[in-house]
């Protein structure tokens, strides 16, 4: 369980992105691009635009029952037009523990696997990725989150001892 939250906006992770893409032109052109369902399909997208990538498949993997409670990972949606992954870049939003990573490679063992965000366990099952974060933070992403009005400070109650 997660004892701390990191918050990604949508300026942040639009930076995040142009920035991995930015990281993966070495490695370019791409027959294609694997999203990884659900998280990595905004950042495969941007990312699709900045390596100007048209072919874009996606792979569905779950592997939570419920928000944070993990069960056994399975390939929902299989990428097929991405074959072995010969010349495919697979993009995901977090590697995190590596279960859902380790399916991916092996469904795709010649795709560059890369990320915007990656854990410690996660990540050495990733070829790329922009930034690391601490195994006990949980990311909250922008589709995750709402945004929350907040009283001014001067509204506050004042705490009385």
């Amino acid at each position: 369980m997660a004892t701390n939250y990191a918050t990604v906006t949508w300026d942040q992770l639009h930076r995040d992105a142009r920035l991995l893409a930015e990281n993966l032109m070495p490695r370019a052109p791409f027959r294609g691009i694997v999203a990884v369902t659900r998280g990595g399909l905004i950042p495969a997208a941007i990312i699709a635009r900045e390596l100007d990538c048209r072919l874009i498949e996606s792979i569905s993997v779950v592997t939570y029952q419920n928000e944070e409670e993990r069960g056994e990972p399975t390939i929902i949606k299989d990428p097929e037009a991405a074959g072995d992954g010969e010349g495919f870049l697979v993009i995901d939003d977090l590697v995190d523990s590596g279960i859902t990573a380790q399916v991916v490679r092996r469904r795709l063992p010649k795709a560059v696997f890369a990320c915007l965000y990656a854990k410690p366990s996660g990540k050495p099952l990733t070829d790329l990725f922009v930034v690391e974060v601490p195994q006990d933070t949980w990311v909250l992403f922008p589709w995750d989150t709402a945004p929350l009005f907040v009283p001014p400070l001067a509204r506050k109650p004042v705490p009385t001892e």
